[in-house]
Order: structure tokens, then sequence, then C-alpha cells
């Protein structure tokens, strides 16, 4: 009988294999995470409000003082285990059956499963991509296609790696004293207690990628849960091993103390370029300053994000870590080789750009591109599993260097909002279906696009932008263009049962927030409340 203390309710269907999953030792344990670690969460979530009221006030962000001890002491994280020292491809993707076949079976050097930004949350695939990952680290994971194609784990395995869902979200489903469990502790908790032992008697272990921290105390919190997590199921503190994606630009100010504060359990940071350029856009909403151009101007090769990764390589260096490069998004075409050339000419550009610049590896959306980043880290590292002597002494990056968001040349166009708005309605109509990463436009979007996409149009509005075609971006300039969009989508897209809807859905919801008067902090907070 479960305590008082521990009262779990499943508010969700529990049929089928999911009864294998949420077992009562297993959500007695999640009960045991969410007592110990939400009151902290909740607080640094408090800490993330006050952070951006200090910054809507016009205070800008700088190198913490307070940890400078840190930043000038000699410490150098843990070894990494084997299986993760040589990191020069890694493919990443949803939970679902045939992508994680897939992308185990990729050549990719890791593979990381991702609950949080190419998962739409729904109660079937968080469940559903629990229970592909007991098979897959048993090796027994298969599916069977319409088709008739069976597909199944060849010789040869990527490393799995699993990135749960940030410290801002919830699992409804699930609630413990009445209250719902954070989402991260729920999707590393199951994952934990059903694989961390099985793991263990395969050579491998339990690994993770965290995102969206903002701070070093963010860090301190995931180390707190790993050294719970272990003790709880009698597996050696330093076992759990974590990269953390550096996507946010308060995080960029304290790299030094997020690797220190996860020493013992840190394999490495990772640029997440998107979710990175949402995060500036939301952090200085209210600074015409910070006003970007088209999307697709804003490269890695612009100040702000040069900056920020020549500085994470030389962080992670200095501290014995992997740097790990962003992703390429592009998914090729079956049916025009012209756009595939010219697109993988700039895919390898940008890995030619990261492994030069020190990157220990790089991270793509489809198996088409693990043989052209392959090639380029291959090129650079040899037989080498990685870069980490290389220090980048010759980096000095300051403050202000991080906030240098000029893009030359750059300019706000109708193809530029055009594009925002389509995509941004496609995707979202797609995570609506329970689809969380959507080729569009050869391009693998997931929910840091989005994010992108909508920000900027409410950053467009809010300041007045113009269009270089001369209109101003404002909301009934918007609305028109949604209206064209919309209609273009409906003419386009599969008709499937529920599609329609599902565009209505999704256009409103992007007016909610693209729209809106007020910032939304995340679009899948309020785009959660519509799933099932």
């Amino acid at each position: 009988m479960m305590r008082a203390r521990e009262a779990v309710e499943v508010r969700a269907p529990v049929e089928g294999r999911f009864a294998e999953i949420l077992t009562p030792a297993a959500l007695r344990f999640v009960a045991r995470l969410h007592l110990e670690f939400n009151p902290a969460r909740e607080a640094l979530l408090r800490l993330r409000a006050e952070r951006q009221a200090e910054l809507d006030a016009g205070t800008e962000p700088d190198f913490l003082p307070g940890t400078r001890a840190v930043r000038e002491a000699s410490w150098s994280v843990a070894p990494l285990p084997p299986d993760l020292r040589n990191r020069r491809v890694e493919i990443t993707g949803p939970v679902d059956r045939k992508t994680m076949i897939n992308a185990l079976c990729s050549g990719a050097g890791v593979f990381m499963a991702d609950f949080e930004d190419a998962t739409s949350p729904t109660w079937s695939n968080v469940l559903g991509g629990q229970v592909n990952l007991v098979d897959a680290v048993r090796g027994t994971i298969s599916y069977e296609s319409p088709d008739g194609r069976v597909y199944r784990l060849g010789d040869r395995v990527a490393t799995l790696m699993v990135r749960p869902r940030g410290w801002h979200l919830v699992e409804k489903h699930v609630r413990v004293n009445g209250r719902p469990v954070p989402a991260a502790l729920f999707d590393f908790g199951l994952y934990m207690f059903h694989n961390a032992a099985a793991l263990l008697e395969r050579g491998t272990g339990p690994y993770f990628y965290l995102p969206k921290l903002e701070n070093h105390l963010e860090a301190r919190l995931w180390n707190d849960a790993f050294c719970f997590a272990q003790d709880a199921l009698g597996i050696p503190r330093g076992t759990v091993k974590a990269t953390v994606l550096v996507e946010t630009i308060l995080a960029a100010f304290e790299m030094e103390e997020i690797l220190y504060e996860l020493r013992d359990h840190a394999a490495g940071l990772n640029a997440g370029r998107w979710d990175y350029i949402f995060s500036v856009i939301k952090k200085f909403r209210h600074r015409p300053d910070f006003v970007l151009p088209d999307r697709a101007q804003v490269t890695m090769t612009v100040p702000f994000l040069r900056a920020y990764t020549e500085l994470l390589v030389k962080t992670c260096h200095r501290r014995g870590a992997h740097a790990i490069g962003g992703m390429a998004a592009f998914i090729p075409s079956r049916k025009n080789p012209a756009v595939n050339q010219a697109a993988l000419a700039r895919v390898r550009e940008d890995k030619v750009r990261e492994a030069r610049d020190g990157f220990d590896g790089t991270w793509v959306a489809h198996p088409d591109l693990v043989p052209v980043a392959a090639e380029v880290f291959g090129g650079v590292l040899g037989t080498r599993p990685d870069q980490v002597d290389r220090r980048r002494d010759d980096v000095a990056v300051a403050a202000g260097a991080l906030l240098d968001v000029r893009v030359p040349g750059g300019a706000i166009t109708e193809a530029g909002l055009r594009n925002n708005v389509s995509v941004a309605v496609q995707y979202l109509a797609s995570w609506l279906g329970g689809v969380g990463a959507a080729a569009i436009n050869n391009l693998m979007e997931d929910a840091a696009t989005a994010e992108i996409a909508r920000s900027q149009v409410w950053q467009w509005i809010r300041h007045g932008a113009r269009l270089r075609e001369g209109p101003g971006v404002s909301r009934n300039l918007v609305r028109q263009v949604l209206d064209e969009e919309v209609a273009a989508a409906r003419r386009t897209a599969p008709r499937s049962r529920g599609s329609a809807g599902r565009l209505d859905r999704a256009r409103a919801l992007f007016e909610q927030v693209a729209l809106g008067a007020e910032f939304v902090e995340f679009l899948t907070i309020p785009a959660y409340g519509l799933l099932d």
C-alpha cells in the first residue's frame, strides 16, 4: 500500500504494455523524485520570472561575479565511459519505434531519443516511447510497417542518450498528492528505473541530454536528482552522464558553472542553435535593438552566435568535456536532386566550420546526413575520438560579444514573414496531431524552430518593424498572411480524419502565441492543454 504522502493518481488509460512501465514500484520512484525535487523546481521557475523582470527593466546579463572562483580554479569533469568518447556524429529524433530503429542503425555514434522538442507529448507518445526504450536497451526492438517491411537492429548500434522534457513542463496525466509531476522527472525517472541496471549489464549506462537550462542552479538540481536516483537504485554515483544543451542566452554566461555543478556526471555541452536564437528574442523581447531579421539570415557566422560557439568550445575543452555542434535539419528530397545538391553543400560548409572551430562532434536530423558529417569530422579528427586537447586559448569572449546581434545585410522580408507563419501553423497542426518532428520544405521542423517563427512575428509586431518591401508588420497584415497560408495549407495537406480541425486549432493557437499582447513563454504550454 502506497503511503499517503506519496499518493499517485494516473489520469489516463494504462493499457497493454503501458502497464509494464507504470508499475507500482516505478510510480513510487517517480513520486519520490517529485516530492524531493519539485519544490526546488518551482522555486527555480520563479527565479526565471524574476530574472526576466530584471531584463525587462534594462539589466544586461554578465558573467557572475559570485562564481568567479569557479571560473578561475583548476578542475575537470570526470572521465567519460568508453562508449561516449567518440561522438563525432549524433543523430536525434522522436521516440516512435520506427524512427528509433532507423536512428540506432544509421551509422551515427550516438542517437538522442527526444521526448522534448521532437515529440508531441501525447500520453500514447510518452508511454509508448518508454516502452520503445525498454526494448531498444535490450536489443529486442522491432517494427513492421503497413507495407510488410520489418525493421530490426543490426550488428552496429549507436550509443543511446535520452532527452527528457524541460523543467518548465509537467506531465498532466500523473499527479502526486494532487499536483502534476514535473515532466522532466517523469521521463528521467521511468527511464532510470526500468533501464539503468540493464544498461550497466550491457557495458553502457544511463546517458542524458538536458534541455533549456537557464543557470547553474538548474544544473545543480539535475545533479541532485542524479545522485538521489543512483543511490535509490543502488548504482554508483557518476554512472549517469549528461550533456547540457546551451540553448538559452543566460546559460551562455554560466557555461563554466553548469559544467562544475555536474562535473561528476558531465559529458559536455551542446550548441542548441535554434532554441538559442529563440531565447535571445524571448529574453530581450521588449528591446528594439534586439530585433532580428528573417531567420534564414541568422546564420552561425553572425557575431552573437559566433561568440557563443567559440566560448562553448573553449569552456568544454578547458574542463575536459566534449563540445557538440548544432543541428543539420535538412531532409533530403527523393524527387529533386538539385535541391539536395545545394542543401548538402550548405550542410558540409556548416560541419567544416564546426570541426575547424574545435567541436568534437555534431548533430544531424536524418540518416542520409550521417556520411556527410562523418566524412567532415573524420577528416579533422582522423583516428582520434575527439579534439579536447585543442584548448582554444586564442578565444576571448566578453559579455558584449554574446549580445552583439547585428546581422550584416539583414532584412525582414515578406517571404520571411510568410515562411514564419506557414511553418508555425503547419508545425502546430502536426504537433496537435501527435507528430512533433515535421518535414516542411525539406527541413525537419520541431518545437524550437516553431518557437523562432512565432516569436519573430510577435517581435516584429511589437516593435513596428517594416518589411523590405515597405509595409509595416501589423496584426492586420499578419492575419491577412495567415488567411492565405492556412488556405494554402488546406490545399496541400494530406486529407485525413481531423486534419481540417487541426489546422483550425493550429491557427487559433498561432494567434494566441504570436499576436497576443503578452509574450507566451513557451508555445508548448498552451498547446499541451489542447492534447488529450
